[in-house]
C-alpha cells in the first residue's frame, strides 16, 4: 500500500517529446511561439494520473495542461565539423537549439480551459541574517 499522497500528474507531448509534469514544475521545452508572461495550453495530453488515472487512446479527451512561459533561452553551441582527409576539404558549422522555459500552472480535465492569467506566486520569506555578536574573541596582535 502506498502511504504517500498521490499528486495529480500528466504526460504531455510537445515538440516531438513527452514530458511528465506536475503543477509548479519548470520545464525546458522546444521553443514556443508565445511571449514571456503569457499562458499556453498543451492539448496533447497522453496520460492523466493521480487518484483516478486516465489513459488516452492516443490522447485523453477533454484534458489540457496550462503553462506560463517564463523565458526563451538557447542551448549550448554544438559544432558539426566534417573533414575529408587528404582532400583539403573541411566544413565547420555551429548550431544552438532554442528553448522555452515554462512553468506548469494547472492540469485540467473534463473539457475545462486554462485561465489566461498566471496565478500569483507566493513570495518566499527571506532567511534572517546572522548578526555579528560581541562574544567573538578579538583578533590577536603580534
Amino acid at each position: 500500500m502506498n502511504t504517500k499522497a498521490e499528486k495529480m500528474f500528466a504526460v504531455i507531448k510537445t515538440g516531438g517529446k513527452q514530458y511528465r509534469v506536475v503543477a509548479e514544475d519548470v520545464l525546458r521545452v522546444d521553443r514556443l511561439e508565445a511571449e514571456p508572461g503569457t499562458v499556453v495550453e498543451f492539448a496533447e495530453v497522453l496520460v492523466v494520473g493521480g487518484e483516478q488515472p486516465m489513459l488516452g487512446t492516443p490522447t485523453v479527451a477533454g484534458a489540457t495542461v496550462g503553462a506560463e512561459v517564463l523565458d526563451h533561452v538557447r542551448g549550448p553551441k554544438v559544432i558539426a565539423f566534417k573533414k575529408r582527409r587528404r582532400k583539403n576539404s573541411r566544413r565547420k558549422r555551429g548550431h544552438r537549439q532554442e528553448f522555452s522555459l515554462v512553468r506548469i500552472t494547472e492540469i485540467l480535465t473534463e473539457g475545462r480551459k486554462a485561465s489566461q492569467t498566471p496565478p500569483p506566486r507566493p513570495r518566499r520569506q527571506a532567511a534572517p541574517r546572522a548578526e555579528a555578536t560581541s562574544t567573538q574573541a578579538p583578533d590577536a596582535t603580534i
